[in-house]
């Protein structure tokens, strides 16, 4: 079974993307001049609409299209967590394209989407990818990422779309999220056809509405989301000019796998619980990963020059810091007290932070990086819960491996969640998420991940893209980032890499948000500066969300400033301390470049 890691592909012909029906419009789509305005917390004055929203079901319409409703929302009528600017005046359009019955399972499906189109228009479009397996409308209020947004896109003055990829959540059943993976066409959707069918019929509807198509495009989303981006990305390299990317999941099956494997590790030095299988929660109690995060410090706090709670210098802490050295091994007795763990334990610890590999020593994922951020409670939820659960387990058996399980094996019929889990054979059975049989003509890999993650013709094109990504994310690998930029930057160079991309990681974070970091941060307003002005970011202000913060974070550490702020530095460069200055505040500190001697980042 072949699973290369290599992100490395061959110049290919372009493929034609699945049919997209044509988009006819009744309302007339001239193109105004291009106008850029300078990005800014609420929205500019700018672009009015020349059709009133109440019509916009009479006025526009397009093949499948059906627009369900059409509805002015008032100025200062809608009130957003932490987000102080004003949500200005706006229709919110809410509809359908595509209805059908699948044939397989007998369901309706549609790729449902809503559009926000604020009064006076600063001539931007932003697609909103949603995470997870999707199934919901989210509102589309541009969301900008990261802990606690303080803006989104829809009071900056973009025209917001957000979409269910093209299936609704089955609240009939405790597998409802995934059930959709039965139906080939839906899987596709969820993969890249629901972007695809609705960004074009987006610049149709802008066009009729305002009198014009958007000056510039941008997709946004985080983890499911950043996988959409990235696929977006690939396969329609014209459509967007920039792609802000958190916490991608681009190569979601090899991640899922990844988790489940993970689970069988844990399951090792798990306790039994009360319906005798192993309770993962025991693997490693909070105070046992808090232990885990006070070595790391111990080992890798200084090295970017501040004893600050941070480990900012990742690829150097991977240097640092041995598991088997550095934390105490517990003698008999002991074991459970937090100040040490067993053998078998820290044999656990360093096969995870490896990562999976078959029985030939073939890698099926990336590791994951040593971190303080492991305490954060969003880690242990994801490896000892959704691992086995509701996120991955369900992904792995309906919509990432083919052909997929019967509903009957994993609702307790047959047997439950966590049993597919800690069966699932990564020897016999990883192989399933590039296989193809019968009406699943595309592999999970093919419908899921980007044909070219170098992305040729959207850099040829100029295309911008900022990916950020939280150290201690426990799903997706901040390495496979980093393991993703290296080779984005051997498919085009190093110069033109830097002029099309740059990673800023987030020490701490765990995934998408959260954890013992500077969580907090507006990556839209450099990405459009950087678009539409050419000016490329290098470095993005992050903010922790401590006691008093309108959207608190719990995580902060104590000892921090509760409104402490870091750079985020584009990778493979370091936020070091200057020597002197607050050590709370961004300002005491330079992206420099990184004094260790191996390749940063390197997983090899």
């Amino acid at each position: 079974m072949n699973l290369p890691l290599s992100l490395s592909v061959a110049a290919r012909p372009a493929s034609a993307l699945a049919a997209v029906a044509a988009v006819a419009l009744l309302a007339g789509c001239a193109n105004a001049p291009r106008e850029v305005r300078v990005p800014r917390g609420s929205a500019a004055p700018g672009f009015a609409h020349v059709i009133p929203c109440e019509s916009v079901a009479q006025r526009i319409s397009a093949p499948g299209l059906r627009i369900a409703s059409a509805e002015r929302v008032a100025a200062g009528a809608l009130v957003l967590p932490g987000i102080a600017w004003q949500v200005p005046e706006h229709c919110v359009v809410k509809g359908t394209v595509d209805e059908r019955t699948s044939p397989v399972d007998g369901k309706r499906y549609a790729i449902g989407f809503e559009m926000r189109l604020p009064a006076s228009w600063n001539g931007r479009f932003m697609y909103q990818a949603n995470g997870g397996l999707d199934g919901f409308v989210t509102p589309a209020y541009g969301d900008i990422l990261g802990g606690g947004p303080t803006s989104n896109g829809l009071t900056k003055g973009f025209a917001v779309m957000s979409s269910d990829a093209g299936h609704a959540f089955d609240r009939s059943t405790p597998i409802g999220g995934a059930t959709f993976g039965l139906d080939p066409q839906a899987r596709r959707d969820y993969g890249y056809n629901a972007v695809a069918r609705l960004t074009p019929l987006a610049k149709s509807m802008l066009a009729a509405y305002y009198g014009k198509r958007p000056d510039t495009s941008y997709i946004v989303g985080t983890s499911n989301g950043g996988r959409h981006a990235f696929v977006a990305a690939a396969r329609l390299p014209g459509e967007y000019d920039g792609i802000l990317a958190v916490t991608p999941g681009y190569e979601l099956p090899r991640a899922a796998v990844a988790q489940v494997w993970g689970a069988q590790q844990f399951a090792k030095v798990a306790r039994r619980g009360a319906n005798g299988r192993p309770d993962l929660a025991t693997a490693f109690p909070p105070a046992d990963l808090q232990l885990l995060a006070q070595r790391v410090l111990a080992r890798c706090d200084m090295l970017d020059g501040a004893f600050d709670v941070i480990v900012a210098d990742v690829a150097g802490c991977q240097e640092a810091f041995d598991p088997q050295r550095d934390i105490p091994t517990c003698g008999p007795g002991a074991a459970g007290s937090g100040q040490c763990l067993t053998q078998a334990q820290k044999d656990v610890l360093a096969r995870v932070f490896a990562g999976p590999s078959d029985a030939t020593g073939m890698r099926l994922y990336d590791g994951l990086p040593w971190d303080a951020g492991v305490a954060g409670a969003d880690w242990a939820r994801w490896k000892f819960d959704y691992s086995v659960g509701p996120r991955d387990a369900i992904a792995l058996a309906f919509v990432m491996t083919t052909p997929p399980a019967s509903p009957r094996t994993v609702t307790g019929q047959g047997t439950t969640l966590i049993d597919y889990a800690l069966g699932f054979d990564v020897d016999r059975d990883a192989g399933r998420i590039f296989a193809t049989e019968g009406a699943y003509t595309e592999s999970a890999m093919e419908f899921m991940t980007p044909r070219d993650p170098a992305f040729r013709e959207f850099v040829r094109r100029g295309g911008k893209l900022i990916v950020l990504h939280g150290t201690a994310d426990p799903v997706f690998s901040a390495l496979g980032s980093v393991r993703w930029m290296q080779e984005f930057a051997v498919a085009h160079g190093a110069a033109q890499a830097r002029r099309s991309a740059r990673l800023f990681l987030v020490p701490g974070m765990n995934h998408s948000r959260g954890g013992p970091a500077t969580d907090q941060f507006d990556a839209l307003d450099p990405l459009v500066r950087w678009v539409e002005f050419g000016d490329a970011p290098d470095r993005i202000e992050a903010r922790a969300r401590g006691a008093g913060s309108t959207v608190p974070n719990p995580e902060v550490p104590t000892a921090w400033n509760p409104a402490r702020t870091r750079p985020l530095c584009p990778w493979p460069e370091v936020a070091r301390y200057s020597g002197q200055g607050d050590m709370e505040s961004a300002a005491s500190f330079a992206c420099v470049a990184p004094a260790h001697r191996r390749d940063t980042g390197s997983l090899r």
